[in-house]
């Protein structure tokens, strides 16, 4: 009968089982995950940025407000040799209204170099607004020796921001872009060859 208790002891040691398969299924699902956190943060860098959430459309607002906002343009290089800079510092735009803007980057070394960028939005909570219609983040771009390069961007802020208590009286934005080298990887014919008969030889 399910009432004895020798039974009951077997129902709570099969739910002490099923209880200790699940705290090692959630531990090593936390160690995959740990070995897994580079290329989730950078897939999602590449959906969101590092910083703030913006969004990539592929469709101009239908709804433009007369309220402004000012959008500032910030440009840096991380280890690549490059002059990185925006043509303009800052445009003013109405809410919903599209802009293109460009920033241009030079080859300030005599090789030719590649270079991959990022973006952040601030403040981060803005970044939800922010829409990019066209972008050159996350594409790789290879410069030669003295080349110069215009990369457009084209976005718009979505009127929905006034909807935001924190955010409907905000009057600047600042679009930032990083490019980091992009490094080549060897083939594989080209990775150094082991010797197998190393051990052998110091051996005897």
């Amino acid at each position: 009968m399910s009432g004895k208790p020798e039974n009951r002891k077997e129902t709570a040691g099969h739910r002490n089982r099923n209880a200790a398969i699940l705290c090692v299924a959630v531990v090593g699902g936390m160690v995959g995950m740990a070995y897994a956190a580079v290329p989730l943060y950078q897939l999602f860098c590449q959906v969101t940025g590092y910083g703030g959430t913006t969004q990539r459309v592929e469709q101009y607002s239908d709804t433009i407000l007369d309220q402004t906002i000012t959008v500032r343009f910030d440009a840096n290089t991380n280890g690549v040799p490059w002059e990185f800079q925006p043509k303009q510092r800052e445009v003013t735009l109405r809410l919903g209204e599209t802009k293109q803007i460009s920033y241009v980057s030079r080859n300030l070394s005599n090789v030719p170099t590649s270079g991959t960028a990022t973006f952040n939005v601030s403040p981060a909570r803005a970044g939800a607004y922010f829409n990019k219609v066209e972008c050159f983040c996350f594409t790789e771009q290879e410069l030669q020796p003295g080349q110069s390069y215009d990369m457009p961007v084209v976005f718009f802020v979505d009127p929905e921001i006034v909807n935001v208590p924190e955010l409907k009286n905000l009057k600047t934005i600042t679009l930032s872009y990083t490019f980091f080298p992009l490094e080549k990887k060897a083939p594989v014919a080209a990775a150094p060859k082991t010797n197998t008969n190393q051990n052998e030889n110091l051996g005897g």
